[in-house]
């Protein structure tokens, strides 16, 4: 049976487009495991879309990227994808990847109460530090990559068939090891200031639902 990934990247902010660069990383990953790749981009990235692909070509892996709330995902221009209370019944039976702020408060806790669903994200702001002069070319951002590999690191666990559970602990312990870099005595104050956003996103870091599931 063909194994179905739905990915947004709405790619209209400095945030979405540091999401949406860094993406390619698991996406070529995902391209290897011939899994079918439903890449939603720019525009496509809004309501009438994702709501089609969950319902027609039920996808069962989902990864947003993308701005949040306690309630809801959103899209290109913030338009809202998913809401708790809404539409979260489209999510029944996926494993569910958000990486964008807060949505694991009360979204996800919703989504995760529903049979063989595994939801991940964050219950809090997902922080992401960057430097001002690879706005233009993200993906050579090493500062950003702290934060985006371990991010990553949660899509490809579950692409290699790790369960959800265990891929958001192989994300926090990523986190961790870049945060015992920075405590080394050769890392620079600048450097060091980042720790505690580090540790917030690690903390931060949510499963609600199935532990078990897998793709």
């Amino acid at each position: 049976m063909t194994k179905r990934l739905l990915l947004t990247r709405p790619d209209h902010d400095y945030t979405t487009r540091y999401l949406s660069a860094w993406a390619e990383k698991f996406l070529n990953f995902a391209k290897k495991k011939n899994y079918s790749i439903i890449d939603l981009r720019r525009e496509r990235a809004n309501f009438k879309e994702v709501e089609s692909v969950l319902q027609k070509r039920k996808p069962c892996f989902v990864i947003i990227n993308g701005h949040g709330d306690d309630d809801l995902l959103t899209g290109y221009k913030n338009e809202m994808l998913l809401r708790a209370g809404f539409n979260s019944s489209l999510l029944q039976g996926k494993i569910i990847y958000a990486i964008s702020c807060r949505s694991a408060r009360v979204l996800g806790e919703e989504a995760g109460q529903y049979e063989n669903t595994a939801y991940i994200g964050y219950k809090d702001d997902f922080i992401l530090i960057y430097l001002e002069e690879y706005r233009t070319r993200p993906a050579e951002d090493k500062l950003a990559g702290l934060f985006l590999d371990p991010s990553n690191l949660v899509a490809i666990s579950l692409l290699k068939g790790h369960t959800a559970g265990k891929s958001v602990l192989r994300a926090r312990q990523e986190f961790f090891r870049n945060i015992q870099k920075l405590l080394t005595s050769k890392t620079k104050t600048e450097d060091s200031s980042i720790i505690r956003y580090l540790l917030w996103d690690m903390k931060n870091l949510t499963l609600c639902g199935n532990r078990d599931k897998k793709i």
